[in-house]
């Protein structure tokens, strides 16, 4: 696979065994040969290589070819890989053609046939082709390709999934002659992107999050159909509870919808949690703890969405978007929240086109040298104006309340006002996100009624924090704004909550359903921090452990 393809091209079987065998004989060891037996097979297999990344130091190709001669297809070959160097094999009566395609189809040499001897006539040749190839300093791409536009959303929700998920991949603009030579080999055109190829070469035609987690090697399916405990949600919560889970010895899955993290694992900094002095990015707290759950052995869906819990006697049912189930003794929701959307005019039709929830660090390289603005006062939107700052000439935080005393901790506060290049306006809010394929200004409407209008092609929101948990409707008892009630603020006046089976009041983390327990932000009540989400899925574990020795 790393080895850079000599490719050779012609009709007469003996000819192309020949070439084949004596390009072996010299190369073979640092190269791959790869023949065919017409323009149009050579043509294909070169889609294929393009696709799997691979590199093409060489191409031989007969003149006298029915249906497609040499010249055509070096032609159209040289669309898919312009640096690999190009000869012709040619009879000595074809001689002037020969000439010709040097001079006006940039072919670098033509080889006489018969060529023996090799030594002489055949192996100098290929020598100056393959020293002049790797001159241009081309590199094989083996791994994810992405072929997409910066202005498209579809295009930027799979990168942002990819790198949530810490799969690398490499991204191509179809505004790039390497990007338009992908969408041709993939045989797509500009309406179907993203075009995702896999690294063995596979293109996937705007793909969904599962397709592009089953393509990558991301788990998608589960193992089997019952667990000891299923923990849906994939933050700080949930990865706490897989942890401990996993390690006292529960047959433990962890189902996440889109990527482990949650909004920590957006976070382009953490440096308030215990035992990281020097902070700790979202990313990487995330991946050490994903990998730690797995090492003790617990079950990881990504891609996975879950639409509704159900009681079957003392199973405990998830069941998901496409209506498989599966059932566990115990369930641990750990569903954390979703950043509020924004309703200004125009913020629904330019999101993931200048308009963007979270941190989206992919977006980092497009904002240097530009103006980015923030929405938000709260600790989120703090690490990544500090993040952004070292990408963009200015940053803007946009803030409705006063100041960000009373939402923002004090050491991020001084953090801000400790870097020049980041501003705060408070009792400001966006009124109007203007543009037409993608974000070009902000009208900011201010306390005082006034309103002005700024130049930006980059807007991250950070507001409010929303439950997403309609699919819990009718199961468990929740807040008037989602959040799920647990333990003592289940109780009315000391009464258990309707439906309840046992003869216990809730565990302190335990919801409405006995055996269905809720950590981190998604528990009505809960604080909203890190440390304590990653405390209450750990002590959600042992609360599971409590309710299953009652059965």
């Amino acid at each position: 696979m790393n080895k850079p393809v000599l490719l050779t091209v012609d009709d007469d079987p003996g000819v192309s065994r020949a070439v084949a065998r004596d390009l072996r004989r010299r190369y073979g060891e640092g190269h791959r040969v790869v023949r065919a037996s017409s323009g149009k097979e050579a043509l294909d297999a070169l889609k294929e290589l393009k696709l799997r990344g691979e590199q093409v130091a060489a191409m031989l190709a007969d003149y006298r070819m029915p249906e497609m001669n040499g010249i055509e297809f070096l032609e159209q070959a040289m669309d898919l890989f312009p640096r690999a160097r190009r000869a012709l094999l040619t009879a000595y009566a074809d001689t002037d053609a020969a000439i010709q395609a040097i001079n006006l189809v940039d072919v670098d040499h033509y080889l006489l046939k018969p060529w023996d001897p090799p030594e002489e006539k055949l192996y100098p040749v290929v020598d100056a082709l393959i020293e002049t190839w790797r001159a241009s300093g081309e590199a094989a791409v083996e791994e994810i390709k992405i072929v997409g536009h910066r202005w498209s959303a579809p295009t930027f929700a799979a990168r942002d999934f990819l790198a949530r998920n810490a799969v690398p991949y490499r991204y191509y603009s179809i505004d790039e002659p390497e990007g338009r030579r992908l969408l041709d080999a993939a045989a797509a055109d500009p309406t179907e992107i993203p075009v995702v190829i896999t690294a063995e070469g596979r293109p996937l035609l705007a793909p969904s999050d599962a397709e592009i987690a089953a393509a990558v090697g991301l788990t998608v399916d589960p193992a089997t159909d019952f667990y000891d405990l299923i923990v849906v949600g994939g933050g700080p919560a949930g990865l706490g509870s897989a942890v401990y889970g996993a390690s006292e010895g529960l047959r433990t899955v962890l189902v996440e919808r889109q990527a482990a993290g949650g909004q920590a694992g957006q976070s382009s900094r953490i440096e308030n949690y215990l035992g990281f002095p020097d902070g700790v990015s979202g990313t990487q707290l995330t991946d050490r703890a994903r990998r730690q759950a797995v090492k003790f052995g617990a079950e990881m869906l990504t891609a996975r969405d879950v639409v509704a819990l159900e009681v079957q006697g003392s199973a405990r049912v998830v069941r998901f978007g496409d209506g498989s189930t599966i059932s566990a003794h115990a369930v641990i929701l750990a569903t954390g929240v979703s950043y509020r959307s924004l309703t200004a005019p125009g913020c629904h039709e330019l999101t993931g086109r200048g308009v963007f929830y979270g941190s989206a660090n992919t977006e980092a390289p497009e904002c240097a040298g530009t103006d980015v603005y923030i929405v938000g006062g709260a600790n989120s939107a703090g690490q990544a104006a500090v993040f952004f700052s070292r990408h963009a000439r200015s940053v803007t935080l946009v803030v409705r309340g006063e100041s960000l005393h009373t939402s923002m901790s004090h050491y991020l506060i001084q953090q801000l006002e400790a870097i020049e290049n980041v501003h705060v306006r408070t009792r400001t809010t966006v009124g109007q996100a203007c543009g037409d394929d993608h974000l070009e200004s902000l009208r900011l409407d201010h306390a005082d009624g006034t309103t002005e209008f700024v130049d930006t092609g980059h807007l991250f929101i950070f507001i409010g924090a929303r439950p997403q948990t309609e699919w819990l409707d009718g199961v468990v008892q929740r807040d008037e704004r989602g959040f799920v009630w647990t333990g003592p603020d289940l109780l009315n006046d000391g009464q258990r909550p309707a439906g309840w089976t046992l003869d216990r009041d809730p565990f302190y983390l335990e919801s409405s359903v006995p055996g269905v327990f809720v950590a981190g932000d998604v528990r009505a009540q809960s604080v909203k921090r890190v440390a304590s989400a990653v405390g209450e899925g750990a002590m959600a574990v042992t609360l599971v452990h409590r309710y299953l020795e009652e059965q």
